[in-house]
């Protein structure tokens, strides 16, 4: 029962029981996709046949390049000799290990930064939304590349694999997290419970995070999820660009798709499909969530979308405790 009630509070399922008809089926689609390369991403040593810089088998023997599926390589092997199953396989479990890096990073620092420089305003606000202005304003691929440049200088093992890729992609998010936690802070100091704590002697700290903080963050979860495709989706563009992971750190499939250009020209498909293949459904899984959740978020989308399942009644009484969540309830 316990099990039960937590999971209960968890958002992706509560969004989940509110869900209907066309979002239930977007969402359920997404968590079946998403859900499907996280097990290849945490069960990545058991079902990868070989390692994702394996060049030989067992028996010693190398397993040559440009092998066409079948036999002991299901996938077949990339001009460099390497099994593409497992490089798939592989690049999945590196794909998670930046998300959850580079965005924990950025929402950390982002949120930081935004409750300072909402909620202290002056001098301080606007120096932070100048820089934060002038990051946004450069287009977010070529912010990842200069980052790491910047990064990799001197490289070392660990610079050099997926914990430079993930700081470079971490820049690039920082203004994001800033700007919303900015706007909520904004809003929030102003409401009558904080002037009320001010008014019995509350700490600054204590204001900041504990009443601020706390009621600014309610958009994370959904820019959270949104922000983890486009970090997909930049890793593996930085990686065909030639500056994301060092091929001897981990598997990354924006570096296969680069190894594979002049294979695609020779009719040689199955190296360039499988992780091209890996990227989109990754992505598609994701962003499936971050919109059904966007849309289950607010209020009116909601109502909008089960009208047409219930009955007017119905219609009122499902938006009578959302509106009511929604205009009051802070802490």
């Amino acid at each position: 029962m316990k099990l039960r009630a937590f999971l209960g509070r968890l958002p992706v399922v509560h969004q989940f029981r509110q869900s209907v008809g066309l979002q239930r089926g977007m969402l359920l689609a997404g968590l079946i996709i998403t859900g499907f390369f996280a097990v290849m991403a945490i069960f990545a040593p058991w079902l990868a046949p070989f390692g994702y810089n394996q060049l030989t088998g067992d028996d010693g023997e190398t397993f040559g390049a440009q092998v066409p599926p079948g036999g002991e390589h299901l996938l077949g092997t990339t001009v460099g000799g390497y099994d593409v199953l497992s490089r798939v396989i592989w690049g999945s479990r590196t794909a998670f290990m930046v998300i959850i890096v580079a965005v924990l990073l950025s929402v950390f620092v982002g949120v930081l930064l935004g409750l300072i420089s909402g909620y202290i305003g002056g001098w301080v606000d606007r120096v932070l939304v100048v820089i934060a202005d002038a990051v946004y304003a450069f287009p977010t691929l070529l912010l990842a590349i200069v980052a790491g440049i910047v990064i990799s200088r001197g490289q070392s093992n660990l610079l050099g694999g997926v914990f430079a890729a993930a700081i470079s992609i971490t820049v690039v998010f920082i203004p994001q997290y800033f700007r919303v936690i900015r706007a909520e802070a904004v809003r929030v100091k102003a409401e009558a419970f904080v002037e009320s704590a001010k008014v019995v002697g509350a700490p600054v700290p204590r204001i900041m995070f504990r009443h601020v903080l706390r009621n600014s963050t309610r958009t994370l979860p959904l820019i959270f999820t949104l922000n983890s495709s486009e970090a997909i989706l930049t890793l593996a563009g930085l990686g065909f660009l030639g500056f994301g992971i060092e091929p001897t750190s981990a598997a990354e499939w924006g570096y296969d798709l680069n190894r594979s250009i002049s294979d695609v020209t020779s009719g040689i498909w199955w190296t360039s499909i499988f992780p091209g293949l890996a990227i989109v459904l990754i992505v598609l899984g994701v962003t499936l969530i971050g919109e059904s959740l966007n849309d289950l978020a607010d209020p009116r989308l909601r109502t909008r979308r089960r009208a047409g399942a219930a009955t007017p009644a119905d219609a009122v009484a499902e938006t009578t405790p959302v509106a009511r969540e929604d205009m009051g309830e802070v802490h």
